[in-house]
């Protein structure tokens, strides 16, 4: 029996929501081995450079959670816009932060073969920094009034 587009997101959402570092071999039940990721930093081919990345990535956060906001799935094509929540001990010292994005997925089967992020790089990580954020926060300001 096939899974509905509709419950493989819901998988691909508590999947997440439950990721760890110490969970990364669970990245095969999600993803096919010839993945393509991307996201405003990165562009990852193949799930063991996949592994490689959440691993450095989950080694030392604190806290990370999806919430869905809307959703648009099909057999082979998912979008998902979400509000992540997150806290590193590298990102605003630590605090809690909010980040708006959405997510593209292609399903081979039950598999992701490619996953996108789409979020503002400002609003997770340079707005936390002290001169960027000031800056940045300026700059938006300045653009907002023209």
């Amino acid at each position: 029996m096939n899974e509905s587009a509709e419950n493989k997101l819901a998988r691909f959402l508590q999947f997440y929501n439950a990721l760890s570092h110490d969970g990364l071999d669970r990245l095969a039940d999600i993803y096919t081995e010839d993945v393509t990721f991307v996201d405003p930093v990165h562009q990852i081919t193949g799930r063991p450079n996949l592994t490689a990345y959440f691993s450095h990535a989950y080694q030392r956060l604190t806290y990370c959670k999806f919430e869905p906001v809307s959703q648009t799935d099909a057999e082979q094509l998912s979008f998902i816009s979400w509000i992540m929540t997150l806290s590193h001990p590298a990102i605003g010292k630590g605090k809690s932060i909010e980040v708006h994005g959405c997510t593209e997925l292609r399903w081979r089967g039950q598999r992701i073969y490619y996953h996108r992020d789409f979020y503002d790089l400002t609003e997770l990580v340079y707005q936390h920094l002290p001169i960027l954020g000031w800056a940045t926060t300026h700059v938006k300001h300045r653009m907002a009034k023209a």
